[in-house]
């Protein structure tokens, strides 16, 4: 019994962490939901006036992007801005021919008269927060507009953005991503999925009650003085970027995001280019996590509140440890359950906690039909894709489970970037790309493993007692994301 009894307290504990996370995003939603209602008037610069027009450097970290750049230098050589203050940084630290090509493109750019800089260091110390702090210290912007290569912003973008800084406690101002390949293939609609939930409930959640929030490491502007009082960027995490917008609120910065301006980008459309995001995005997460913790919580000008907020957010990868726990144990929990009958009335309280999936039905809903509408027809693809979208992430748990134990361990790793494909349309093909790598790895025949064993979690149901199919649906979920997960990794350009 004390095997089964270890195995119920894992199980119950994940459950329950699971649960307050939901109940965060439902107190979130409702936040949401209140400040749609509302319509703050923030203080702007009136850029139509030339003695309140900021100067402004746009930054444009870069690594061998050869497929990318292109697009990049030509899409921000339009933006609407006056030139005289208007400084570009291509921050580029590549290694392949990009370095060359990208070099004769800005200096083709420099000669219609844009300020544009190329500037290239002979090492990658700190990765990409290194060249944000090496460009730092020349930049002649008051503001730092940031992007990384696959984003896109229209030619009105800083015009739409800069004026919110005539508030001087504003220390970043934050853009909605949108997503130019969002139907290329279900993979891509899946991250279109995950990333408008973040982009609409938990981004104007937080920020409409004074919660932290973050900036997203690009399609952002960051007041230049707030980058300095925060300690400057750091490479210590995967997350340089969580890691400084923590620090900078800490010290009372304010954070202004914008849902209402949009700025495209692409989404990887190939499963090693996902993970590796996946990955760092994970395992960047967890570092803040133990980085950030005791500041959070020493921090005496900061509301209960908005710590309890702050440390779910810096969990939020830590959610797929506590996924996995549960989808792993679920099937001795099935055995447990029917050998001993004097547990009935624990099962029947744990039932309730399926009221985690509603909370995050509901919650993504609504992030839903806010940007395809809320007909029948909406509705019914609406739980097509929620349940596609749960199956896939749960098939990504164990990569990602793994990234948050390194993170949480402190186990150090290089910032490995995601390949950009130029992927707009399906008729794009992605298939020459010279920095795609097989992901084929131990972990993949883990993945693999997993398949097979929620199958015998199906199977399980018709073997167990008189037959439980109460997690049945669950099991098939697993199958199905795991199944995804697997068959795609074992093709570098799946």
């Amino acid at each position: 019994m004390i095997i089964e009894t270890i195995v119920i307290s894992i199980y119950t504990l994940a459950i329950l962490m699971i649960f307050v996370y939901a109940l965060a995003q439902l107190n979130l939603l409702t936040n949401y939901l209140r400040a749609s209602k509302t319509n703050h008037q923030s203080p702007q610069f009136d850029l139509s006036n030339p003695e309140q027009v900021p100067y402004v450097t746009i930054q444009l970290p870069v690594y061998n992007e050869l497929y990318v750049i292109e697009r990049l230098l030509n899409n921000i050589a339009k933006i609407d801005y006056p030139k005289h203050k208007l400084e570009i940084q291509v921050l580029d630290d590549s290694t392949d021919e990009s370095l060359k090509t990208t070099k004769l493109q800005v200096q083709k750019l420099q000669r219609t008269g844009l300020n544009i800089k190329h500037l290239h260091r002979k090492n990658r110390e700190g990765f990409k927060a290194g060249a944000l702090k090496e460009g730092l210290k020349t930049a002649q912007g008051e503001f730092i507009a940031i992007f990384d290569a696959d984003f896109l912003p229209k030619p009105n973008w800083l015009k739409q953005t800069i004026p919110y800084f005539k508030d001087e406690a504003i220390g970043v101002v934050q853009t909605r991503w949108g997503h130019i390949n969002r139907d290329y293939s279900l993979l891509t609609k899946v991250q279109a999925f995950a990333l408008d939930a973040h982009f609409t409930l938990e981004q104007t959640g937080r920020s409409s009650k004074g919660h932290f929030i973050n900036f997203n490491g690009t399609a952002g502007v960051w007041r230049k003085t707030c980058i300095i009082n925060a300690g400057n960027w750091e490479g210590d995490t995967l997350t340089e970027d969580l890691d400084l917008s923590y620090r900078a609120q800490l010290k009372n910065w304010k954070f202004k995001y914008l849902e209402h301006v949009e700025t495209p980008a692409e989404l990887p459309v190939v499963i090693s280019a996902a993970k590796s995001q996946q990955f760092r995005w994970n395992k960047g997460g967890a570092e803040n996590f133990q980085k950030l913790l005791f500041k959070i919580l020493r921090n005496k000008q900061i509301s209960t509140k908005t710590k309890a907020h702050g440390i779910l957010h810096l969990l939020n990868s830590t959610m797929f440890l506590n996924i996995l726990i549960v989808a792993v144990l679920s099937i001795p929990m099935l055995y447990i359950k029917n050998q001993h009958t004097s547990l009935k009335p624990y099962f029947i309280i744990m039932s309730f906690f399926v009221l985690s999936t509603l909370i995050f039905f509901s919650c993504y809903w609504v992030m839903y039909r806010r940007i395809y509408g809320s007909s029948l027809k909406d509705f019914v693809k609406y739980i097509a894709m929620f349940f596609t979208f749960f199956s896939v992430a749960m098939g990504f748990s164990l990569h990602n489970t793994l990234a948050v134990i390194e993170g949480h361990f402190g186990k150090r790793s290089d910032f490995i970037r995601t390949p950009k494909f130029n992927i707009n349309t399906t008729q794009d093909s992605y298939k020459n790309n010279k920095y795609l790598k097989s992901t084929f790895s131990f972990k993949v025949i883990l993945e693999g493993l997993l398949m097979g064993y929620f199958a015998f979690g199906m199977y399980s149901a018709f073997v167990v007692g008189n037959g439980d199919f109460g997690l049945f649906p669950f099991h098939l979920m697993l199958f199905l994301g795991f199944g995804y997960v697997f068959v795609k990794s074992l093709f570098i350009k799946a």
